[in-house]
């Protein structure tokens, strides 16, 4: 026993040992890190030969799988879920039809064998992998971007295929006269074990975490998200679903839960190390004997599989409505075989459908097509020549309001806070589609749209609006939104961001209600804040910023009307410099209220 332990020690500080090195050292040279855990795999387990085991850690690292697509599940609200239902049900369906229709194809042409054994292998291969997929979207940020979307909802179907596809093998095998009744059998047992899961979630998961949550015992409470996610994944692996399948629903049902934060911060560790430990797994079970006897085979169907799958997925992408950008990632993204082919394969090879020598060499090709998808994927760069900007459909139903803001970047967002937080609505539009979904998941409601068009402004409702925000970061778009509300709808208001002291005269000029250079106001407090930190009293502070303020605007005043060098005795050839700014005496205060003072006489440089 204890020479046991010794060995599970050993084991378990070599693949620490090798994530911490592989990891780091890939991520170095630009590469993805799930080659890095590859790699390590490959080189304890094959060549080595240090963990031999590599079949029974990889059971045991899946649950990194099913943590994954629990925290998936966490970011996906049941109403969100429901509105890519076209995605999951059409593009999914047809993705795992077609694509298992043509590896059938090439299979049969490939191989000697008999159309039932074809069609396992053809649709066991039409599956991609969940966890090197979804990996490599988090590690890129890409997980809630379209063609991120786009991906997770055919992966979200090929899990819900499992089913089905684990029916045809007692059904294809040798004197399976049972097989139709027990596949009808399995199906409903995982729509029962699907409806109950939805029952428990809707009905006890909450209260559970209610109840532990108000013990205050933090343990328990990660001892309980743990329970959550495995329970879950039992009951689906009990219904012929996959683990992953489980998890990822009961993290939709928890998506809305007030415990959502904390169950994703509880879970995250465990996430992130079983998820290294899953890939050095796939590189440890990896057959260099196999490999070395079938090599031409591999080298031959390897391409051909990754191949194949991408063109179908391109093609469905395109034909569902993605663009050619997003259609591209997407297939080169899915190219690959996927986990779930391990326990197809073994289950055909054991109810003796094809030998097991063409299962191991099945599980090579798939194990092999997992190992080149980082490379397969970052090939999109070369194939996109230019990054296109994300766009989004236009949906402006239940838009207008009193206040109507162009553009939501940092400005926008802070000054979009007061209007909300004093009760008013407020009509907000952004043309950049990653940060309407991104600010999205913090509750404010946003439309896509660029506000430079008039037809945009129209469908936002302008006509209805007192007030234009224009928060837009760029001069010329600012000056292009500007112009065109002063043309077509002069009832509205214009409050403006602008970009400089020159851009501030230039709107004046344009006869603006209100501008405000962005740094202005975060300027002059950061002035407050570090006066008050030498030790001046907040009298005195105060003072000294409405001083700075007036004076400011004073030469704002003198510039619009003299222009920006007023005031520097007709040296055109570059602004004076301003006039230091020092704490206004009691004195200089009266000769200002009389107007003697030249303070305002000073010009100050374009920001």
């Amino acid at each position: 026993m204890a020479a046991e332990g010794a060995t599970y020690f050993s084991q378990a500080l070599l693949l620490l040992g090798g994530a911490v090195v592989a990891a780091p050292l890939f991520k170095r040279v630009g590469m993805a890190t799930v080659l890095g855990y590859l790699a390590a795999g490959v080189a304890i387990g094959p060549v080595a030969a240090l963990i031999t085991d590599g079949e029974g850690l990889l059971h045991v690292a899946e649950l990194g799988v099913v943590l994954l697509l629990f925290i998936i599940g966490l970011e996906l609200k049941p109403s969100r879920l429901w509105a890519m239902r076209r995605e999951i049900f059409g593009l999914g369906l047809a993705q795992v039809v077609i694509t298992g229709i043509v590896l059938t194809a090439a299979t049969l042409a490939m191989t000697g064998l008999e159309w039932q054994p074809a069609v396992i292998v053809g649709f066991a291969l039409a599956l991609s992998s969940t966890a090197f997929a979804m990996q490599l979207l988090e590690e890129r940020g890409d997980t809630n971007r379209n063609y991120g979307q786009t991906a997770f909802s055919i992966l979200l179907f090929q899990d819900l295929a499992i089913v089905p596809l684990l029916a045809l093998v007692p059904l294809f095998a040798p004197g399976g006269g049972e097989g139709e009744r027990s596949g009808l059998e399995q199906f409903a047992i995982a729509v029962v074990a699907i409806v109950a899961l939805l029952a428990a979630g809707r009905y006890l998961l909450n209260p559970l975490f209610r109840i532990i949550a108000n013990t205050g015992a933090k343990e328990a409470m990660i001892a309980a998200a743990l329970f959550v996610v495995l329970g879950a994944a039992a009951l689906m692996q009990f219904a012929g679903l996959s683990m992953a399948m489980g998890a990822f629903i009961a993290g939709v049902m928890l998506a809305e839960s007030s415990y959502r934060h904390e169950l994703e911060a509880d879970i995250e560790p465990f996430r992130g190390i079983l998820i290294a430990l899953f890939f050095m797994a796939v590189g440890l079970s990896l057959e260099l004997d196999v490999i070395v006897d079938n090599w031409l085979t591999i080298i031959v169907a390897v391409p051909i599989l990754m191949v194949l799958k991408a063109v179908c997925i391109y093609a469905l992408c395109r034909l569902f409505g993605s663009p050619h950008a997003s259609s591209v990632r997407v297939a080169l993204l899915l190219p690959q075989g996927g986990e779930f082919g391990f326990v197809i394969f073994s289950a055909a090879a054991a109810a003796s459908i094809f030998s097991h020598d063409t299962s191991s060499l099945l599980i090579s090709v798939v194990t092999l097509s997992m190992v080149l998808t980082p490379i397969a994927s970052g090939l999109s760069r070369f194939l996109i020549p230019a990054e296109e900007e994300e766009t989004m459909e236009e949906d402006f139903h239940g838009a207008g309001s009193d206040v109507l803001m162009i553009g939501f970047s940092r400005f926008g967002q802070i000054a979009a806070q007061i209007l909300l937080s004093g009760g008013r609505d407020v009509t907000i539009i952004d043309h950049s589609a990653n940060r309407v979904r991104a600010v999205e998941k913090f509750g404010f409601r946003i439309y896509f749209g660029d506000g430079t068009r008039k037809d945009v402004l129209e469908a936002a409702g302008i006509r209805r609006t007192k007030i234009v925000a224009v928060c837009t970061r760029e001069k010329e778009a600012t000056d292009k939104i500007v112009e065109l509300v002063q043309m077509e709808y002069p009832h509205a208001r214009l409050y403006v961001r602008s970009y400089d002291r020159t851009h501030a005269l230039e709107l004046r000029a344009k006869g603006v209600d209100y501008e405000l250079r962005e740094t202005f106001e975060s300027g002059l407090l950061f002035g407050r804040r570090t006066l008050e930190a030498l030790g001046f009293d907040e009298e005195t502070v105060a003072e000294i910023g409405e001083d700075v303020r007036r004076r400011d605007e004073e030469r704002l005043a003198i510039q619009a009307v003299e222009g920006l060098y007023a005031g520097s005795d007709k040296l055109k050839t570059r602004p004076m410099t301003p006039e230091p700014l020092i704490k206004p005496s009691r004195e200089s205060r009266r000769l200002d209220k009389t107007g003697t003072t030249d303070a305002s006489q000073g010009a100050e440089p374009a920001e």
